[in-house]
This record gives structure tokens, sequence and C-alpha cells, in this order.
């Protein structure tokens, strides 16, 4: 196994092992997320939402064939929360969530580092 795809395993495990702990933070309605996303708007059941769709796209990861679209979903939700804080003219929380927003997009430009056959 060459050292691109070790360092690409890693960082997908940390991207999943990430994804699900926020999204059941998210899913479970904990008090640190219904702080920070309450102040946006959203409500209970939308944080639900958003943490069934962020445990969805860690998930859809881990798959070859989904791995593209978790991996932009992942992205894309992250992206959402940096919106948010921009609007807030939060530039620290705009900086935690920037290294996960880039590495969603490292783990796409590497590939998938599992060899898989196409089953027609």
């Amino acid at each position: 196994m060459t050292a691109t795809k070790i360092i690409n395993s890693v960082l997908i495990l940390i991207a999943v092992s990430m994804g699900i702990k926020q999204g059941w933070a998210m899913l479970s309605i904990s008090r640190p997320m219904t702080e920070m996303f309450g102040k946006w708007g959203f409500s209970p059941a939308g944080l639900r939402g958003l943490g069934l769709l962020t445990i969805c796209s860690a998930l859809m990861i881990l798959f070859s064939k989904t791995f593209v679209y978790g991996n932009v979903l992942m992205a894309s939700t992250v992206l959402l929360i940096i919106g948010f804080h921009l609007t807030d003219r939060d530039i620290k929380g705009v900086a935690i969530e920037l290294p996960f927003f880039l590495m969603n997009l490292i783990i796409i430009y590497l590939k998938y580092p599992l060899p898989f056959k196409n089953v027609s």
C-alpha cells in the first residue's frame, strides 16, 4: 500500500468518525448544538434532519460507489456552517470548520483507497 493510500485511509477514518460524532450530537439535540444552530434559526426538527444527513454522508464515504457523493454532501454541510459563521462575522468559527471542509476535498482528490471490482 502506498503512502498516499495510507494517508487517505487515515483521513477517511477521521472524516467518518467526526461526521458520525457530530451528526449524533445534532440528532440527539445536544446542548452545544442547539445553542450554535439555534442562533441561526434551526428548529429541533431541522437540527435532527441535518444530523441524519451528516451521519448518512459519513457512512456513504465508506463505500466506493457513494464515496464522492458522501464527501460532497459532507463538504456541503460544512460549507453551510461556514456560511452561517461568516454571516455572524465569526472568523474563529470559520477557522475551526475550514480544515474539515478542505479534508473532504483532499479525500476526493486522493480517490477511494481500496481496490474494488466493477460489478455490472
